[in-house]
């Protein structure tokens, strides 16, 4: 994942070998998103919000640690010095906030499908967003996917009787999360910009770790040796995917990791229904199958427009 290395080696690394290391890169990102629930099942008895607040602490830590070993501090102070790029690192971590704050409470109360069908929507949402945020023209096809995608909500809300707030939660907080980070675009690299999110939510997770200390108590170091080691893993496994996506996006072609991003939700889809059991009645069903058929049709009007050379911003595949 070394640019720097990738950079500096002679033409041995051909086009079509970088696109094919950014594509596994990419995978690795979704693969380890997609198996995230399961981690974070494993620290029970610890609650979401401890979970998050100890996300936050150690993601600052480990991107410290990270700063260090690659030098990075020069570009840090660079984009310190930008009170835009400031604002919006600061806007990129209340959201990316959200976004983990929900997942974790979705996870940890047997909601682990509801947190796909999030994913899932989620393209959908950055295609909404730039029409009404970025005052996009978007092509019929593109209308139709938000218009099935909008059925198949309805169909979740009045079939199976209950609003999915988790799953639009997790798609709008991330569907802005990408806008704003299209926004600060390639000035922040992945670890500046992690370093600056995590550290201004670092206040919060103090704040939420008092709390939970005050109420229920803390659980690290009261649970075992080997939770306590899965649970300060946090910070790693919270990083790791993330620096995985920006090496892979800089190599490969934002089609191709489109089509990677359906990874992730699928394993959440698959851990939740088979491995954990949750219900999935029929309603349920309808409403994921109308979604998937939106998705084909997005992946499709995407992959036909870059191959005509005219793909935008909106397409599926722009996910940050």
């Amino acid at each position: 994942m070394n640019d720097r290395a990738g950079a500096s080696t002679p033409a041995a690394r051909t086009p079509s070998r970088e696109i094919a290391i950014g594509g596994v890169y990419a995978f690795v990102a979704y693969l380890l998103w997609g198996f995230l629930p399961l981690y974070f099942l494993t620290l029970a008895p610890t609650g979401a919000w401890e979970v998050v607040a100890w996300r936050i602490v150690l993601s600052l830590v480990f991107c410290a640690i990270l700063l260090f070993v690659v030098r990075g501090w020069t570009a840090l102070w660079r984009i310190v010095r930008q009170p835009r790029l400031l604002g919006l690192t600061a806007l990129a971590g209340a959201l990316i906030y959200v976004n983990w704050q929900v997942f974790l409470l979705g996870t940890l109360s047997g909601h682990v499908i509801e947190t796909s069908l999030g994913y899932f929507i989620n393209p959908i949402v950055t295609v909404l967003l730039g029409v009404l945020v970025l005052r996009e023209k978007l092509r019929i096809t593109q209308w139709i996917a938000i218009g099935i995608a909008v059925v198949a909500v309805l169909v979740i809300v009045v079939g199976y009787g209950t609003f999915p707030w988790i799953a639009l939660s997790l798609a709008c907080s991330f569907g802005l999360y990408g806008l704003v980070k299209k926004k600060i675009g390639p000035a922040v690299d992945a670890v500046s910009g992690l370093t600056l999110e995590s550290f201004w939510l670092f206040p919060i997770a103090i704040v939420q770790l008092c709390v939970v200390a005050a109420t229920s108590g803390l659980t690290l170091f009261t649970a075992g040796a080997g939770h306590a080691a899965l649970l300060l893993m946090a910070g790693v496994f919270t990083a790791t995917p993330l620096l995985f996506f920006a090496a892979g996006t800089r190599r490969a072609p934002l089609t191709l990791v489109g089509l990677l991003q359906f990874v992730a939700p699928v394993l959440q889809f698959v851990t939740g229904a088979w491995l954990l059991g949750e219900p999935m009645p029929f309603e349920r069903w309808v409403g994921f199958a109308l979604v998937w058929v939106a998705l084909a049709v997005l992946t499709v009007d995407s992959l036909l427009a870059a191959r005509r050379g005219r793909a935008s911003v909106s397409d599926v595949a722009e996910l940050t």
